[in-house]
């Protein structure tokens, strides 16, 4: 079986994203970046913006558009109001990242069995797929540039096909500044290019004209959309900017050291990322010490280049879970060839914590999760079983082949575990997740197309909200507090946090009828205040 797994090493990484991500592709409730980016998808599509883009009917500068065209194109096909389709696009490039890394580090080893498990490190970590609904522009841009460096480290080693490496370097970079502007040339791309200068030194003889030609085609790309919005509307595009780049520096700030704990964010591989990242250590263990060097110095330059940056956030750190999987992969193959004759505790002890506790949780989160969601079980039970067959199987699995010390099925067990958990308790504990007071719009959505009435917003409506209604919600007061009253005679009213001197305001010149209260705080979000409460109010002209 793991002869058939190795010797198909893109099937299986393909077949594992898809298996991991689309059952649950429908079920995990809308983020605020996702509504957004949802949004502004629709309204290409129903309002024609795909250049001057917008959310809300306002425009949306602070992204690129092309994870928004992708999308929009993806609902054209599967359905304008779909999840699914929507998403699809997110999982697509998760896919690319297993291929990529793959043929990167086939490149850079000559190995197709280590690149293939690295491959799998890749889409197994736990922020690789968390960052797929946070924030989806972040998958596209450094996945996109990741490939780009592909072609780019084509182009440095090797003296043929040069043309072809240099354009699709270029097209692929000039996709990640399309993505989320020059984020990943910073984050992902200098540290590369510091790394490989210092382990593999530039040899640039007669590629100098298709580096200049990998810099003209990744600008004319990606900086085309950014010199069109500007001139067309050089005011509002500016003002924005401006905002922007000030975030970087006033906003969210945290410490230089913020980011230390970054190999955490790979989840599964917590503590192999952790040894991964030990030089001392693993310097004559590894199999290709020069590549290793290379991931190592990319993997470390990655988290110094973002920390030098003032505002900081979890989510920023994704990119270097793309190096930190080819840094991960020597450790781990040391293991196959070692792990049976390792007698030093030191060596053995972590792995056996960081295996022993995934099998662990396997083997406890079926009863732990009876006991806590016992009544919302009891609606999902052929999911629940499902997911505790696979959760507890793979956990006895992992213990039985550990104590055998046969590390190579514990590693693809680990992997294994990590996609049924994926496929399977994703839908389950979205649906647990939502409460008995949560309450969609769908029937507010319903409502205005039958009685063909328009919504507008009153102070702040969540972008969730908004996604929710399925049409746009402008707003009728400003942040300057200016009541602008629409002009029909009746209209529907999504009202966050209204104060009564703003509800006798109104009454002034409408009857004020109130309909109905939405909610979509999930459990777990019970105690984070009122964004994603609204009031709905049917308004008319007196």
């Amino acid at each position: 079986m793991i002869k058939f797994l190795e010797k198909n090493p893109l099937l299986i990484i393909c077949t594992l994203v898809l298996v991991m991500l689309l059952p649950g592709l429908n079920t995990v409730q809308v983020s605020i970046m996702e509504a957004r980016h949802f949004i502004s998808a629709h309204e290409m599509v129903a309002d024609g913006h795909w250049l001057l883009t917008t959310m809300n009917g306002e425009p949306r500068y602070e992204k690129p558009p092309l994870p928004t065209w992708l999308s929009a194109f993806s609902s054209i096909l599967f359905g304008a109001r779909s999840l699914f389709a929507l998403r699809l696009p997110q999982v697509l490039m998760v896919m690319l990242l297993g291929i990529y890394t793959y043929l990167f580090s086939n490149k850079l080893l000559n190995n197709s069995v280590h690149s293939f498990y690295n491959g799998m490190i890749a889409i197994t970590s736990f922020y690789i797929i968390g960052i797929t609904i946070e924030a989806p522009w972040d998958i596209f841009t450094h996945v996109f540039m990741f490939m780009g460096i592909y072609y780019l480290f084509r182009l440095f080693e090797n003296e043929n096909h040069r043309s072809r490496f240099s354009i699709l370097s270029g097209i692929f970079i000039g996709f990640s500044i399309l993505s989320k502007g020059p984020v990943s040339i910073y984050a992902l791309l200098l540290p590369f290019l510091v790394a490989y200068g210092i382990t593999y030194r530039y040899k640039l003889k007669n590629k100098v004209p298709y580096i200049f030609l990998v810099i003209i085609i990744a600008l004319l790309i990606g900086c085309w959309w950014y010199c069109y919005v500007y001139f067309q509307d050089s005011q509002t595009f500016s003002s924005i900017s401006k905002k922007e780049t000030g975030n970087w520096a006033d906003y969210n700030v945290k410490p230089f050291y913020y980011y230390w704990n970054f190999f955490v964010q790979s989840g599964l591989w917590t503590i192999p990322a952790f040894i991964s990242l030990l030089y001392p250590y693993l310097k004559k263990k590894v199999s290709n010490l020069k590549v290793y060097k290379l991931t190592l110095l990319w993997t470390l330059f990655v988290v110094v280049f973002l920390s030098f940056i003032p505002e900081k956030k979890a989510r920023y750190l994704m990119p270097v879970l793309i190096p930190l999987a080819l840094n991960i992969g020597f450790y781990v193959e040391y293991l196959f060839r070692k792990f049976k004759t390792l007698i030093n505790r030191g060596e053995t002890v972590p792995v056996y914590l960081n295996f022993g506790l995934i099998a662990s949780v396997g083997i406890l989160l079926p009863f732990v999760s009876y006991i806590f969601f016992k009544k919302e079980i009891a609606n999902l039970l052929g999911l629940y079983i499902a997911f505790s067959i696979i959760s507890f199987a793979i956990g006895i699995l992992i213990f039985w082949k550990l104590k055998k010390k046969e590390i190579k099925q514990v590693f693809l067990l680990s992997v294994l575990f990590f996609v049924g958990l994926l496929a399977t308790a994703l839908p389950l504990f979205s649906a647990i997740s939502i409460g008995d007071s949560y309450r969609p719009l769908a029937h507010l959505r319903e409502d205005v197309a039958k009685h063909r009435i328009k919504v507008y917003g009153y102070n702040y409506v969540a972008p969730e909200m908004i996604w929710q209604v399925g049409d746009q919600v402008p707003p009728i007061k400003n942040d300057s507090s200016v009541i602008a009253y629409p002009k029909e005679k009746r209209f529907g009213l999504l009202a966050n946090n209204m104060k009564s001197e703003d509800l006798l305001v109104l009454q002034k010149d409408y009857s004020v009828e109130k309909v109905q209260t939405f909610d979509l705080n999930l459990k777990s979000r019970k105690n984070k205040g009122g964004r994603l409460i609204s009031d709905y109010y049917i308004l008319t002209k007196k």
